[in-house]
């Protein structure tokens, strides 16, 4: 009962600050719309994707974009607990480490999906045409897709001891990510004509390619020619999870 009620604590907790947090709630709007208009309009003179328009193809990318970048960033989160101390009061309270790093994962990937669903709404807003079947499979996906994504900043933080090194790994790790995962342009498939060999290979490692891929299937549809079977999307997604989870707790154990 004191694992569920600490983890319940830990989740809420996340999502209380972030709600709180005006300014990123705010910010949230203005990036997505950036992307959508400027550069939706200027790539979309020079790609030719068939049977949709590049700001279909653009939108599931965009979404996957705000996924990664701020499930990354709530790994700030553990500098900041441990800087003020609160870290170190939940780490001897009586809950398990898994317990701990769980009740983190869920709290930021619950506030990750919140900036998801708001670019989710000023795509439609905006008139991007998608499946509206669509819109009961994409909130299970981008959560799934938060899962691992929250488990790496979580770790790195784990690992760092300053808000700027911190900083520095995040963006290392999370722009390779993103430009290899399609969400801009193909990088693989048979639309990747002219991409080098070397990126194809790169894009199939890439967790993320497989969380775009399964977000544009839901929604476009069948107007959107998929990589892989979602099934085979969402069981790399589950694996990638699993896996980050559990080096996640291990991190956390290590932690003092």
């Amino acid at each position: 009962m004191s694992q569920a009620r600490g983890l319940y604590t830990l989740w809420l907790r996340e999502v209380k600050r972030f709600l709180r947090d005006r300014t990123r709630v705010i910010s949230s709007f203005v990036q997505p719309i950036l992307w959508l208009v400027i550069f939706g309009a200027g790539f979309g003179m020079h790609f030719s994707i068939p049977g949709i328009n590049y700001q279909q193809y653009l939108f599931p990318g965009i979404i996957g974009q705000t996924l990664l970048f701020t499930s990354m960033f709530m790994g700030i989160s553990v500098i900041w607990d441990r800087e003020f101390g609160f870290m170190k009061e939940i780490m001897v309270a009586p809950i398990s480490r898994f317990s701990l790093f769980l009740g983190k994962m869920l709290g930021d990937s619950s506030d990750a999906l919140i900036q998801g669903i708001i670019v989710l709404v000023i795509g439609t807003v905006l008139g991007i045409s998608v499946n509206p079947m669509g819109f009961l499979l994409i909130l299970p996906i981008m959560l799934l897709i938060t899962f691992g994504l929250v488990s790496i900043g979580l770790i790195i933080a784990s690992f760092m001891g300053s808000l700027e090194s911190f900083g520095a790994i995040q963006t290392f790790i999370n722009l390779p990510i993103f430009f290899l995962s399609g969400a801009l342009f193909p990088v693989n498939g048979p639309l990747a004509q002219g991409v080098p060999g070397w990126m194809q290979t790169a894009s199939v490692f890439n967790p993320l390619t497989y969380g775009v891929d399964a977000l544009r299937q839901a929604l476009l549809g069948g107007s959107y020619v998929a990589l892989q079977p979602l099934w085979v999307n969402i069981t790399v997604i589950c694996g990638f999870d699993i896996a980050m989870i559990a080096v996640g707790t291990w991190a956390f154990t290590r932690m003092k």
